[in-house]
């Protein structure tokens, strides 16, 4: 169990909530976990979805408390809420706000404020960590554009060159993502992005994490109340998780770059792991990707403590957390989104 910004996460799988007079009581196995007063919280999210008694769905729907259920993976299934009156509001504001380049422009450079960051961050500690098997002289070259980017990132008043600076960071950045390859070098190489398809065993992985990091900030942004689907860097298009995509973005580097990069170098991925189709696209064989999930769900136990927040938290909490802050921006609690940036 975590209890955040009065948001209780029950994360343990097959775990069962009930209501005992004002109190939600968790069970696994006929064994009581815990049991918690309620009115000490605006939501609960649960994890592995086993089911929730009526009484309780009731009681949380009467007293304005949400109660969400994820899959195991984090995957967004179904959302027990009473009257809509926080939530209305809150989405009006969200569709309001992307409407205006000018506000979209204010959220969406603290996205890519975090992302920069974040990579600058990911390179210094590189230089620090293994100063023999990367081209120092490099990093720090790439670190300081990274740093004059971010100047420019924060002075930013449209989405156009929003969108500029982050493409060219990311370019300066892809530069030298090939060096962080410390092991198997010889069948984990990067010239390059490749998305659609991925070209290669690398850029395999890093789709598919991308998949698992987008499915992950959808998931967080339904739970909080928001329309994962209307975004304010990323344009509306159906089917698209626009919001999710500009939620992940400070995480894309610190979370799933990272991590695909500690597989590699940890050799718990091989190239037996991948085969090409006749297009050139390269994959991961099923047993990999069930692997690569459960070395997901795993990450998603280590604990940190939030930059913001100052909070223990599990890794696989972080898009909710920034979720939860970009809701209370939007409601006016807070004077500006924090961005995720961590070191």
């Amino acid at each position: 169990m975590k209890k955040l910004l009065n948001t209780l996460y029950v994360t343990q799988p097959d775990t069962y909530l009930s209501l005992d007079g004002d109190n939600i009581v968790l069970i696994r196995e006929q064994e009581k976990l815990g049991r918690l007063p309620l009115h000490n919280f605006e939501a609960i999210v649960s994890f592995g979805y086993t089911g929730a008694s009526p009484a309780l769905m009731g009681y949380c729907a009467e007293r304005n408390i949400s109660i969400t259920f994820l899959t195991k993976s984090g995957r967004f299934l179904a959302r027990v809420v009473g009257e809509s009156r926080g939530n209305v509001v809150l989405r009006k504001t969200q569709y309001r706000l992307s409407e205006s380049e000018q506000e979209s422009t204010k959220i969406a450079r603290n996205f890519i404020i975090g992302k920069i960051y974040n990579h600058k961050w990911m390179l210094e500690r590189m230089t620090r960590d293994h100063p023999l098997r990367v081209d120092i002289d490099q990093f720090k070259a790439v670190s300081q554009l990274l740093t004059a980017m971010l100047q420019e990132v924060r002075s930013c008043d449209s989405l156009e060159s929003l969108r500029g600076w982050e493409g060219q960071a990311a370019i300066h950045y892809n530069k030298v993502f090939d060096q962080m390859i410390l092991q198997q070098k010889e069948s984990f190489a990067f010239r390059g992005r490749s998305r659609r398809p991925p070209k290669d065993n690398v850029n395999a992985m890093l789709s598919f994490a991308y998949t698992l990091l987008a499915n992950d900030s959808a998931a967080a942004l339904e739970t909080v109340g928001l329309d994962a689907y209307v975004g304010f860097m990323h344009q509306d298009r159906p089917g698209r998780a626009s919001l999710a995509l500009d939620l992940m973005e400070e995480l894309r580097g610190v979370y799933a770059d990272r991590f695909v990069l500690a597989l590699i170098n940890r050799k718990e991925v091989t190239a037996e792991d991948f085969y090409q189709k006749e297009n050139g696209a390269v994959l991961m064989t099923d047993e990999a990707r069930r692997s690569f999930i459960k070395a997901w769900q795993t990450k998603k136990q280590d604990k940190i403590t939030h930059p913001y927040l100052g909070e223990k938290l599990s890794w696989g909490l972080v898009p909710y957390a920034q979720a939860l802050l970009l809701a209370r921006f939007l409601r006016g609690d807070l004077d500006e989104y924090p961005p995720f940036m961590w070191k």
